[in-house]
């Protein structure tokens, strides 16, 4: 049935659109414009059904992955898959910064989620994603500070009577797209409701200061296999030498094992017992 569907001669073909090439004579803010375009011609997915999963704590290179089979079939994309697709095709452009920015909003009692992926470069903010209305996905590459663009967000959201009850900030994406680093989706939380108008674009000012001057760092940067080894993985022996019952200098690893015979010394589990 699928063959004949693909090979039916009446039904047209969907049109596939090009996938775009940057060119050195092109600014950033024009290939901004053309990864947008592309992601337009690609269409938003009005079915209900997401076509590719993405989930958030997948490696980077896994979710670049996942941008190539979106490229490779063409399909209709909604914003979370618009916001992997827009780091996969901005990748290299290193004068330009790449961050996501979550927002939770209410609307006649119903809570609504939206993402897009926030833009930074030469002291411009702008925004690149996918959504069912024009004002909540792409902004140009002209608001001077974070809190201009989130404020923009709001404006838009508030056109269609929507209230945000949180933003989340991301950290900057790698361009590196073979880290096995997860992106960092939610470095920093704002609840709108506690916080005034005030109070909210000051931490987004100190949030944006702090990733222009790249003092912040990702928490999942470091490795959950470190993590989880830490005053884990010490041997049954070197855990009961560190013991405050029984404390030993550094020059004495393991006394206990001087009462051993030497034949028990020269297995292989209790040559394991006593390694430094």
């Amino acid at each position: 049935m699928v063959e004949r569907i693909r090979n039916a001669t009446y039904i047209l073909k969907p049109p596939v659109p090009s996938v775009p090439n940057f060119k050195p004579s092109m600014s950033i803010a024009d290939w901004l414009v053309v990864v947008q375009n592309y992601m337009k011609a690609l269409q938003y997915n009005h079915t209900g059904t997401q076509f590719f999963e993405i989930k958030k704590s997948r490696p980077l290179c896994g979710l670049m992955e996942t941008a190539r089979e979106m490229i490779r079939e063409s399909l209709p994309i909604k914003c979370l898959e618009a916001v992997i697709l827009g780091v996969y095709l901005t990748n290299g452009l290193t004068s330009l910064e790449r961050f996501p920015i979550s927002f939770k909003t209410q609307f006649l009692g119903h809570c609504f989620h939206h993402v897009v992926l926030g833009v930074y470069c030469n002291g411009r903010y702008g925004s690149l994603g996918m959504s069912r209305r024009q004002d909540l996905m792409d902004k140009p590459l002209s608001y001077r500070t974070l809190g201009d663009l989130v404020g923009e967000f709001e404006s838009s959201y508030k056109r269609y009577q929507h209230t945000i009850k949180k933003v989340k900030i991301g950290l900057y994406v790698p361009h590196d797209p073979h880290v096995f680093q997860p992106i960092e989706w939610k470095h920093l939380v704002l609840n709108v409701a506690r916080l005034g108008a005030q109070e909210m674009r000051k931490e987004l000012e100190k949030h944006g200061r702090d990733m222009r001057m790249k003092i912040l760092k990702s928490s999942s940067a470091q490795s959950p296999v470190k993590e989880r080894c830490r005053g884990k993985s010490l041997s049954p022996r070197r855990r009961q030498s560190s013991s405050p019952q029984r404390r030993v200098t550094r020059r004495d690893k393991s006394p206990a094992a001087v009462d051993r015979k030497p034949a028990e010394l020269s297995t292989l589990n209790d040559a394991y017992q006593i390694r430094i």
